[in-house]
């Protein structure tokens, strides 16, 4: 993982740093903060990841959280100010900042953090949402939003957790982006 994180910042490829399970253990937490050094151009995890990641707190259990991302938006401006990067702390609603303007994203669904995967997959798009042109903020809470209207609809049309991971994956491959840009 360093080799590549290494390449993409040799090659000036934005990256995006997901810090899973940050606080759960030391080795975790030493080799996020040494990817820090190679400057992502977001980071996105939940409240207790991001908290973990700035220091102020340990012990996050796995990819469950136990703050609130509201909780962790000092923390998440803080970080973001010092590496010069976005930081999105996801929760109930999405907190998005570059440490001087921060964006809320509100939606999605309740089974979204019932399944394992939609953060991962929400890095992902943040990190394809880093190369686009544009303001990197924007471009990072459009992703969020996507992803919240995605969840929304995949809730409408599943009836629990395993019906909605099939219906999250459909409501991503159909998302009308200019229409959900338009929306939000």
């Amino acid at each position: 993982m360093r080799a590549a994180v290494e390449s993409a910042y040799d090659a000036k490829t934005p990256w995006t740093l997901d810090p899973v399970a940050v606080g759960a253990l030391e080795f975790r937490r030493r080799f996020c903060l040494d990817l820090l050094s190679l400057r992502p151009a977001a980071i996105r995890g939940n409240a207790s990841e991001i908290l973990a990641l700035a220091g102020m707190a340990l012990g996050g259990r796995g990819v469950d959280t136990t703050e609130a991302a509201l909780a962790a938006l000092p923390a998440a401006q803080a970080l973001a100010r010092q590496i010069d990067c976005i930081v999105v702390v996801t929760g109930e609603i999405d907190y998005v900042t570059n440490g001087q303007r921060t964006l809320s994203i509100p939606g999605g669904d309740p089974l979204m953090t019932r399944i394992v995967g939609t953060g991962c997959a929400l890095s992902a798009v943040v990190a394809a949402s880093c190369a686009l042109p544009g303001a990197a903020l924007d471009n990072v809470a459009s992703a969020c939003c996507w992803m919240k209207l995605a969840g929304q609809t995949a809730a409408e049309r599943s009836e629990g957790p395993g019906s909605f991971i099939p219906a999250f994956l459909d409501a991503l491959y159909h998302l009308d982006v200019e229409a959900a840009n338009e929306e939000n």
